[in-house]
């Protein structure tokens, strides 16, 4: 494997490949599509991608949302290589993006089903759990 990472803009063909993965592991399982105006909002963000050679394996977003914080969204990884560590690597890739960038936290709305992947990567729970998609969500955060 060739394994390497890449920031992206909508304007990438990166891009194109990020919403193909995010809409097979987080959208379409929930029977949701994207809209023009899921879209737009993604335009500032910063795009990440874990790949082998061509072939995108993982994906996250980074939107800045002040001067010290960063909103970890739309984390997804290729099924077929889930568990073998490509989404911890991308994870720290882009908490050190954040700190490049001077953020001092970083948090996200996490399903229920990957808080333990989050608390392998130091985040901690904040809050009870809530709805968000139709599916349980917990609020998490790491100080960087």
């Amino acid at each position: 494997m060739a394994i390497s990472f890449k920031v992206f803009t909508q304007k990438d063909p990166e891009y194109w490949l990020s919403l193909i993965l995010r809409y097979k592991i987080l959208r379409h399982p929930l029977g949701l599509t994207y809209s023009k105006d899921d879209l737009v909002k993604e335009d500032k963000d910063y795009h990440l991608g874990l790949f082998d050679g061509d072939k995108l394996l993982a994906c996250q977003i980074l939107t800045f949302t002040d001067g010290d914080n960063a909103k970890l969204r739309q984390v997804a990884v290729d099924d077929v290589v889930q568990g073998k560590g490509f989404g911890a690597q991308l994870q720290q890739f882009g908490e050190n993006l954040a700190r490049e960038k001077g953020c001092k936290k970083m948090y996200c709305h996490a399903r229920k089903t990957a808080v333990a992947f989050y608390e392998k990567a130091d985040f901690t729970v904040r809050g009870e759990e809530f709805t968000e998609v139709g599916i349980p969500h917990f609020y998490m955060e790491k100080e960087l």
